[in-house]
């Protein structure tokens, strides 16, 4: 798949970049994007929830009623779950939701959310995105030129840069990522894909490695 480089002003470089068919052209395996998704979603939960079981709530541990005669079921103490008040029975506690997902997975399911993008021609390539300082209203002024304003884009750089991070940081629709930090999840949420020239040869790169 070949595209036309573009500059920031959206205008044609006259330049050309051509995809690979091993990245940007393989049959969507979405069992892959399923377990590569779970996975992040599974990895940003913290897990801190608690509630408090019978021995930790407050209260005496004295036996309210005899054992039989009451004509009702066996009384325990306040802090019995069947009480108002009492312990919670089976409450949720601390834990580690993440789980452990094979490499080659996680690429199989980059490439198919990277072809599936491709499929819906939602890439853009240009030049190079680069900012003398950080400046919000330079950034807009760019995806209005590139057409990708209203699209939900995501741009994808070969290497930090802060001035183009904080330029976008503040738009709520706008997210920029280096190749290294490119997940699954991010290119399905994203409407379209805006690839600096150097992000393209990255990214081919990092999945020959």
């Amino acid at each position: 798949m070949e595209l036309s480089i573009l500059n920031i002003q959206g205008k044609d470089t006259g330049k050309k970049v051509s995809l690979s068919d091993a990245i940007f052209g393989i049959e969507p395996n979405d069992h892959a994007i399923y377990l590569d998704v779970k996975q992040y979603l599974a990895n940003q939960r913290q897990g801190t929830h608690k509630t408090k079981g019978r021995s930790e709530v407050a209260g005496s541990t004295r036996k309210l009623g005899r054992q039989k005669g009451g004509g009702a079921a066996r009384p325990g103490d306040v802090k019995s779950p069947v009480r108002v008040g009492g312990g919670r029975i089976f409450g949720p506690t601390p834990r580690d939701y993440s789980f452990k997902l094979n490499k080659k997975v996680k690429q199989l399911a980059r490439k198919s959310a990277l072809s599936y993008k491709a499929k819906d021609n939602a890439i853009t390539v240009v030049d190079f995105i680069n900012f003398d300082a950080p400046k919000t209203k330079d950034f807009i002024a760019m995806t209005k030129s590139l057409q990708v304003a209203d699209k939900k884009p995501l741009f994808i750089l070969s290497e930090v840069n802060k001035n183009v991070y904080l330029s976008a940081r503040n738009l709520p629709l706008v997210k920029v990522v280096t190749v290294s930090e490119l997940s699954t999840y991010e290119l399905l949420d994203a409407k379209t894909l805006v690839f600096t020239a150097d992000a393209v040869s990255a990214i081919e790169q990092t999945f020959k490695a």
